[in-house]
C-alpha cells in the first residue's frame, strides 16, 4: 500500500488544477506547471481535492511519484521554492550580472552560470545567494550546480554550502 499516493491532495484557493488524458496542468498565482502522467496512473480533480489512484499493483512506484510530484506543482504555483547558499572563504562572493551569475571562489578565474528561465537570484550580500522559483527540480538542479563550483571541504569548512548545511570537519596534522 503506498502511502504518499494514496494521500489526498487539497488545492489552496487561487490554484486549479486540470487533467487532460495523462497531462496534468496546475495554474497558480506564480505561474503555470505541467506534466505528463503514467497511463496506467489516474488523477481525478474533486472540488477542492486531488485524487491519484492506479490500475494495479505494478505501478506502485509510480503511485507515489506522481502524487508527491503534483504535490510540489501546487506548492511551487502558490508559494514558490527557496534555496540559500552561503560562499564562505577569503575573496569568495557571488555577483549578478544581467542573465549571469558571476563566481569568485579561489580558482584563477571567475565562473559563469547562465540563470535558467524560471529562475530568479537574489544576493543581499556579496557571500549570500537565494535562488527562487516555481519548479522544485529546476531550483534545486541549480542550486546544486552552485555549490559544485567549490564544494566546502572538511579541514576549515571553505566553499559554497547550503545555509542550513553541516559540514563535519577533520582535525588537521598535529605538530609534534
Amino acid at each position: 500500500m503506498s502511502r504518499i499516493g494514496n494521500r489526498i491532495l487539497t488545492i489552496p484557493a487561487g490554484v486549479t488544477v486540470s487533467v487532460d488524458g495523462t497531462l496534468v496542468t496546475v495554474k497558480g498565482p506564480k505561474g503555470e506547471l505541467s506534466t505528463e502522467v503514467d497511463q496506467n496512473i489516474k488523477v481525478e480533480v474533486e472540488g477542492t481535492e486531488v485524487k491519484v489512484t492506479r490500475r494495479n499493483d505494478n505501478f506502485k512506484a509510480a503511485h507515489g511519484t506522481v502524487n508527491a510530484n503534483i504535490s510540489n506543482m501546487i506548492t511551487g504555483v502558490s508559494v514558490g521554492f527557496e534555496k540559500k547558499l552561503e560562499a564562505v572563504g577569503v575573496g569568495y562572493r557571488f555577483a549578478l550580472k544581467g542573465n549571469e551569475l558571476v563566481i569568485t571562489a579561489g580558482y584563477s578565474h571567475q565562473v559563469n552560470l547562465e540563470v535558467p528561465e524560471g529562475i530568479t537570484l537574489e544576493s543581499p550580500s556579496n557571500t549570500e545567494l537565494f535562488i527562487r522559483g516555481i519548479d522544485k527540480q529546476a531550483v534545486g538542479q541549480f542550486a546544486a550546480n552552485v555549490r559544485s563550483v567549490r564544494e566546502p571541504e572538511p579541514y576549515k569548512g571553505k566553499g559554497i554550502r547550503y545555509s542550513d548545511e553541516h559540514i563535519i570537519r577533520k582535525e588537521g596534522k598535529k605538530a609534534a
